[in-house]
């Protein structure tokens, strides 16, 4: 009797995709990749990097860094857009609904990636690691968001 590999949880096999989409990501700070789900099918997909058709940091350097901003500050001081901002645009731009969906990244949101996941309608959160920025964590509380914090032995309740 020839033996089967083990196959991934639902939850192992997103992540590995969410962190196979932070590999396309143009940061010089940290590559993120976010994937939305929603009845184990992927809805969309983002990772961050400068809006289609501009130059990325890779090419022109980055902003931040110049600036000497902080991590988890500032957002606005920055030629990219964040994974999730990515992945909701993506929905939205070829019509895809995400309310209800489950959101998969590599780290917990930005406060305002936070509030924008809140009104698209996102009810669970499962990231690899955390962010320097604690309001985000207050915010999708107070919204009934649930945070999962991944780790490689999370057990899929209804497979």
């Amino acid at each position: 009797m020839a033996m089967t590999a083990q196959r991934p949880s639902w939850e192992s096999y997103f992540m590995d995709i969410t962190k196979l989409v932070a590999k396309r990501s143009t940061c010089l700070r940290r590559a993120v990749g976010a994937v939305i789900v929603k009845d184990k099918r992927i809805l969309s997909t983002g990772y961050n990097g400068a809006p289609s058709g501009l130059r990325h940091c890779l090419e022109v350097g980055c902003l931040r860094e110049q600036m000497k901003v902080a991590s988890g500050e500032r957002h606005e001081l920055c030629r990219g857009i964040h994974a999730e901002q990515n992945a909701i645009i993506q929905a939205a731009f070829h019509g895809v609904s995400i309310r209800g969906a489950t959101l998969f990244c590599t780290n917990l949101p930005c406060s305002i990636c936070a509030k924008m996941l809140i009104n698209a309608g996102i009810v669970q959160i499962i990231y690899l690691d955390g962010y320097a920025d604690p309001i985000s964590k207050e915010l999708l509380t107070e919204a009934g968001v649930s945070m999962i914090r991944f780790a490689a032995d999370i057990q899929e309740v209804n497979r």
